[in-house]
């Protein structure tokens, strides 16, 4: 083994062993996200923020290296039911911001161009352990171009960075749920940002 070898492959180790140690020591004392106040909500995202940034840029996905510098749309992660109830933390894109940042509820039509990303957190039942969850993404494509998705592009990044297989439908199908607000979901309504 070369010393460049060695001292790679020591990196390496400390990197992962530092995110592991980071991810073993955000503790959960519940089981269910939903009862999780919100200052035990700004102590687990502020142990994993590093670790989730990190994770998500390791492949070097525009998106995912990206997107923390994007306007966040909420004041700390909240649990809304969809996405497995996981903690949800969504920033948008420029083109996105100055319309999702409305939160309306009727005749919403995002530009062509918008991308929102979601970090989310898992809380382990099994562990009493907070953990990394995929980052979510959607991209508002061209008028027509996918119209079984009202033009929205579905996407995910692992927290290794790597890209997640989604079927189109498995994300729509929830977001259709949303029509009058091009099939968007807000974070809840106590932790939104306004314009």
């Amino acid at each position: 083994m070369t010393i460049r070898t060695f001292i790679a492959a020591t990196a390496t180790v400390t990197a992962l062993t530092a995110t592991a140690a980071n991810a073993a020591d955000c503790a959960v004392d519940v089981e269910d996200p939903f009862d999780l106040e919100a200052a035990q909500i700004e102590e687990i995202y502020s142990c994993l923020k590093d670790a989730m940034a990190e994770g998500y840029a390791k492949e070097g996905d525009a998106v995912a290296s990206n997107f923390r510098a994007w306007t966040v749309t909420s004041t700390r992660p909240a649990v809304a039911g969809p996405h497995g109830n996981r903690l949800l933390q969504t920033f948008a894109n420029d083109i996105a911001a100055a319309q999702y940042l409305k939160f309306e509820e009727e005749g919403v039509k995002m530009p062509v161009g918008s991308v929102l990303a979601k970090e989310s957190i898992t809380i382990s039942k099994k562990k009493k352990q907070a953990v990394v969850g995929p980052l979510f993404i959607m991209t508002k494509m061209e008028d027509g171009s996918i119209p079984e998705t009202a033009d929205w592009l579905y996407a995910g990044i692992q927290p290794n960075g790597k890209v997640m297989k989604i079927k189109q439908s498995f994300c729509h199908d929830c977001h259709a749920g949303y029509p009058d607000q091009d099939m968007l979901a807000y974070p809840l309504e106590e932790v939104r940002v306004s314009n």
